[in-house]
């Protein structure tokens, strides 16, 4: 699944393609895409023509469209396999092609949502404060975000009495870490997944954010992590961040600071990826 790095790149060609144009009229070709739209299809398209649509958003794996002087916005998430398209109109369809939104400038080019998986989805929702979706008001802001509060983050970190990744994944505390990001993020801090938050002290919270912010910039300046051809930018194009990636996927492989083989563990219905040198275990209380 994209995680912040990967939905950023996609909302910044968002914001260059699709920015300020106005929606001609909008085509739902499988209603599954727009499941979460709980008026239908035929009301999602209606309620999208003749809007102009602002500078789109985004709060960690989320983002949206906002229909400008409306007070609602078109959300986006792409699941496992969605990807937000900007083509000419004469291109042939996608095999899994979901929506098709026409403008009104003669462009040339379209906005298509294409999922194979049909996981993902777009929906329209009310706005609040700031113009973020209501939907997702529950959502913690990105550590990218200039808002982001550290000493919040780090009071939660010790309040969770959890351990550290699945903190990083819990969106109510710290959106946009997904599996991969942690592994980086904690492979480059030296810690362990399974790490009590309750241990960590202000220095040590604020030296791991420096490390996900770090890997997520890193990320971000090659257009993200792709490891096959669901995940693209708006052109169609992959990222190629798996190709700098110190921890995840590289079990067996020697870990690039000390050598010691990298290992793999089931973890929630995934995997973990680190090298049990530098990223000792805790130790277990008798």
């Amino acid at each position: 699944m994209p995680e912040l790095p990967e939905v950023e790149v996609v909302r910044r060609g968002l914001e260059r393609w699709v920015a300020h144009r106005t929606v001609a009229g909008a085509e739902v070709l499988h209603p599954r895409a727009v499941r979460r739209h709980t008026a239908g299809p035929d009301d999602f398209a209606h309620r999208l023509e003749g809007h102009r649509i602002g500078v789109p958003s985004r709060r960690g794996k989320y983002l949206w469209l906002p229909l400008e002087d409306s007070g609602q916005a078109v959300l986006a998430h792409l699941g496992m396999s969605g990807q937000l398209l900007v083509q000419p109109h004469e291109a042939p369809d996608e095999k899994h092609l979901r929506v098709r939104v026409r403008f009104t400038d003669g462009l040339g080019t379209e906005l298509r949502f294409v999922d194979q998986r049909t996981f993902g989805g777009l929906s329209l929702h009310d706005t609040g404060p700031g113009g973020l979706p209501d939907v997702i008001a529950h959502i913690a802001r990105d550590p990218l975000d200039p808002l982001f509060d550290e000493e919040a983050f780090h009071q939660a970190l010790r309040r969770k009495r959890t351990t550290i990744k699945r903190a990083l994944l819990d969106q109510s505390l710290i959106s946009g870490v997904g599996n991969i990001y942690a592994d980086e993020a904690l492979w480059r801090a030296r810690l362990h997944y399974d790490r009590p938050t309750s241990t960590f002290t202000r220095p040590r919270s604020r030296e791991l954010l420096g490390h996900v912010r770090d890997v997520m910039n890193a990320a971000l300046a090659v257009g993200g992590t792709s490891f096959d051809s669901l995940y693209v930018n708006v052109n169609g194009e992959s990222g190629y961040f798996d190709r700098s990636l110190d921890a995840y996927g590289r079990e067996g492989q020697p870990c690039k600071r000390c050598g010691t083989p990298m290992r793999r563990r089931p973890w929630m219905n995934r995997s973990s990826y680190y090298c049990p040198r530098c990223q000792r275990p805790p130790r277990i209380s008798a």
